[in-house]
């Protein structure tokens, strides 16, 4: 399944989306109003380093609750992501069973280029 999980209100997620150039058959899940579910969030954690990798320490919310001053567990990190939609880093493009996170230049080029290369 190919799909992106990002944040409608996010100008810089609906930028990647575009210039992405996605072919037909992507699902697009806007995380704000489709909560991520644990199957989910566990699909991710399959393809990805850790639950860790796939969020979001800029989260203003990561600052308010003072968790940069807590040692975070794996289930702590997955549980934050699935209480609330902030906690991913987003997008999170999944293609052909590959994860790519975050709208760093280097791994919007790789998505880019793994979607284009045919």
């Amino acid at each position: 399944m190919n799909k992106i999980y990002y944040l409608s209100t996010c100008n810089t997620c609906t930028r990647i989306i575009n210039e992405l150039n996605l072919p037909k058959g992507f699902l697009l899940q806007d995380i704000k109003t489709e909560s991520i579910t644990k199957a989910q969030i566990e699909e991710m954690r399959g393809l990805a380093d850790s639950y860790e990798s796939l969020f979001s320490k800029r989260a203003r919310l990561y600052k308010e609750l003072g968790l940069k001053d807590k040692s975070l567990s794996e289930e702590d990190f997955k549980s934050y992501i699935l209480e609330h939609y902030t906690f991913l880093k987003r997008p999170v493009i999944i293609y052909n069973n590959q994860i790519f996170i975050g709208n760093s230049k280097k791994t919007v080029e790789a998505a880019k280029q793994a979607i284009h290369e045919q």
